[in-house]
């Protein structure tokens, strides 16, 4: 087994390093897909500035911690995965968020051993140690051509000015307006006299874009340091957190070598553990590419990537966590022999029970998170998936810094036996250690072939894994690659527990969804339509690329 993985860590190293064969092209024009329109203008900003990919991510990355705090910001994390195109390097940033040093195994568990209700959601006690700015300031020390604080000046300008209050941000606001009414500076920070705000009206934040100036002038040392530092340190204690200072000042972003394999003459470049994306999104293609999907029906396509998907997630949910702390089998998990053995399983003409597998839990994150894609015209490439987990995280706003903290701990198992707040149970490999990083779903991809380069990535919490596997199927089996087809294909998912596949509503046609029940699914129309997919594609033939955001959302697509 050990000789295993380090074959598999060489793999790693080589690809690390070694781009697809005639990766390194240029691009005619840049391109930006984000979530929020005003992002993607900050990024084109910096872009015609004569900054990089790299100085763009920042300036999307700061604006969306701005205009969409709902998802992301500074108090949160998230990955990057970056390709410089001088060199072919290719290497995902590691800024997710880690448990405080106090952190201990049972601490939202009662005397029962059963999770206490909405200690780890609610709160200072419930948010992991930021890596969002860590993050921001290694990309522009170490990749960028810019100071921080110029690919920072947008955020701010939209922090201490105000931006206008979309649909979107209202509708948000809304959902969990007890929430932000609960804790005086958020209130403070997202509403207007305790309510929200109606469309269009100005919302700033003098307090945020403060500590925004500090990180961009300071660097690191501007937020995990000095005042900012004491200030949430202060803040959370206050309210029962158990953050030290030695927590903030020892955060330190990872850099890691991304999972890369091969399917159907496709090279995958993914995130690495403690994301489950790109070991996940490998097993499930390395068992479909034992057949030719082309020649099945919808019916059958459904029940296998369902099989699939199904044995994929339940060695997810084994064998996966933080890898600085657990074990991961990978180069079992990324064999071609464990695949076949996986594949053996599966009936093409009926549904496996999940309790048929051996027990397993199963571990869902929370679906608020944000993606964005950003080529620039020397090559350069960005995928980022960012997050505080659920709708305004904590809601806790540390002090006067205008932090709105995550709640990420959520996202460790809180026991074996106990289920969580999801009503799922817990994995050995996630459970929460001093310093430890909460597993994810988050998958930022890249997909190249002889064609081209896809960018992608979503939220969508435990669905994310199969938004972006539905889109590599949906690259490989286009002719033409169509971005915007890739990101508003219909989707379907199953995560092994619950045992259930789930539908978006209203765009597959009854007859397959009654062969589905038929095979002994059980099928699951889920309320609404999910992800927020940004996604853009380089065309290797004619240099141009073309970017597209999720039409089931409004975001900020952008070509020039």
């Amino acid at each position: 087994m050990i000789k295993m993985q380090r074959v598999a860590y060489a793999l790693l190293l080589f690809f690390f390093f070694t781009p697809f064969a005639g990766a390194q092209q240029a691009v005619s024009n840049a391109a930006i897909a984000s979530a929020h329109p005003l992002a993607t203008l900050a990024g084109r900003e910096i872009l015609d500035q004569g900054g990089n990919a790299f100085d763009a991510a920042i300036a999307v990355a700061g604006v969306l911690a701005v205009v969409e705090p709902y998802n992301s910001g500074l108090g949160g994390g998230g990955f990057f995965l970056l390709h410089r195109a001088r060199d072919g390097r290719q290497v995902m940033l590691d800024a997710r968020e880690k448990a405080p040093l106090a952190a201990r195994t049972n601490m939202y568990l009662d005397h029962k051993g059963e999770p206490i209700p909405q200690a780890s959601l609610v709160g200072p006690l419930a948010a992991a140690i930021p890596g969002l700015p860590a993050g921001l300031a290694h990309l522009a020390k170490r990749y960028g051509r810019f100071p921080l604080w110029q690919s920072l000046s947008a955020a701010i300008r939209l922090a201490e000015d105000g931006f206008p209050i979309d649909a979107r941000y209202h509708a948000m606001a809304e959902s969990h307006l007890a929430l932000l009414q609960s804790h005086p500076e958020a209130a403070e920070q997202f509403l207007i006299e305790r309510m929200v705000p109606k469309v269009g009206v100005l919302l700033k934040q003098p307090q945020l874009a403060a500590t925004l100036r500090m990180l961009a002038q300071q660097g690191s040392k501007g937020f995990y340091r000095g005042p900012v530092a004491h200030a949430m340190v202060a803040a959370v204690r206050k309210q029962g957190g158990i953050w030290t200072q030695a927590d903030l000042a020892h955060y330190q972003v990872k850099e890691r070598a991304p999972i890369v394999f091969d399917y159907r003459g496709l090279r995958i470049v993914s995130a690495a553990p403690p994301s489950a994306g790109g070991l996940t999104l490998a097993e499930s293609l390395n068992i479909l590419a034992r057949y030719d999907l082309a020649q099945l029906s919808q019916t059958q396509q459904m029940h296998l990537v369902a099989e699939t998907l199904r044995r994929a997630y339940h060695d997810r949910a084994r064998y996966m966590g933080d890898p600085d702390f657990v074990r991961i089998p990978s180069a079992r998990l990324l064999s071609h022999e464990y695949a076949e053995q996986r594949a053996a399983s599966i009936d093409l003409h009926n549904a496996t029970p999940s309790a048929n597998l051996r027990t397993a839990p199963s571990v869902k994150q929370g679906d608020h998170t944000t993606h964005f894609s950003i080529v620039d015209r020397a090559g350069n490439r960005v995928a980022a998936t960012l997050s505080i987990n659920t709708l305004f995280g904590s809601g806790f706003v540390a002090g006067k810094t205008g932090v709105l903290l995550n709640n990420e701990m959520d996202d460790f198992a809180a026991s074996e036996q106990a289920q969580n707040v999801y009503g799922l149970a817990g994995s050995r490999a996630n459970r929460i250690a001093p310093g430890k990083r909460p597993l994810s779903s988050m998958s930022p991809t890249f997909v190249e072939d002889k064609r081209g380069v896809l960018m992608l990535g979503t939220p969508g919490g435990s669905r994310i894994i199969s938004m972006v596997l539905l889109a590599i199927l949906g690259l490989e089996a286009s002719p033409v690659p169509d971005v915007a087809a890739l990101v508003s294909a219909p989707r379907f998912h199953h995560q092994y527990l619950p045992d259930r596949i789930e539908v978006e509503p209203g765009v597959f046609n009854a007859e397959v969804l009654d062969e589905l029940t038929l095979k002994g699914h059980v099928v699951h129309l889920t309320q609404g339509k999910w992800g927020n997919m940004q996604a853009v594609w380089i065309d290797r033939a004619s240099g141009r690329a073309f970017a597209a955001s999720d039409p089931r959302v409004a975001g900020g697509a952008l070509a020039w």
